[in-house]
């Protein structure tokens, strides 16, 4: 009788552990998407952590111009009591979210001391319906 309950409690533990690890996420689950997919669900990107503790985006302003390319201008403001050297660029979407292939180039920004200065990008044909503003740190 002793054989049968430990054998049936291994079991029941044997099938707990399984269960737990299927939540758990084991080694080929899938790791957190979202943290890796701001790009798509976000107007301003910071591409890396430093960069995130040291500017911000106070404020974006979005406008079609007469020929219906898309014109955003982003103020960037540095966050910090030091001077900061960014990159900023604009990846332009068409309406479901995609690049129009449009993507300028980085341009650098010098911030001083809690300095806030606005990027402006313009898109280079009327496909573009969304945008992502993306920041990084100098290179």
């Amino acid at each position: 009788m002793n054989i049968k309950v430990s054998i049936s409690l291994l079991s029941i533990a044997a099938a707990a552990l399984m269960a737990a690890g299927c939540h758990s996420g084991g080694a080929y689950a899938p790791k957190n998407t979202t943290q890796y997919d701001l790009e798509n669900h976000l107007p301003f990107v910071d591409l890396d952590p430093v960069t995130q503790s040291q500017v911000t985006c106070s404020g974006v302003q979005v406008g079609s111009l007469p020929d219906g390319r898309l014109q955003v201008r982003a103020n960037i403001r540095n966050r910090v009591n030091k001077r900061v050297q960014v990159q900023v660029n604009c990846v332009f979407k068409d309406e479901q979210g995609f690049s129009t292939g449009d993507e300028t180039p980085f341009e650098t920004l010098t911030l001083t001391e809690n300095e806030q200065e606005t990027a402006s990008f313009t898109s280079m044909n009327n496909k573009a319906k969304g945008y992502t503003v993306r920041v990084r740190l100098m290179r």
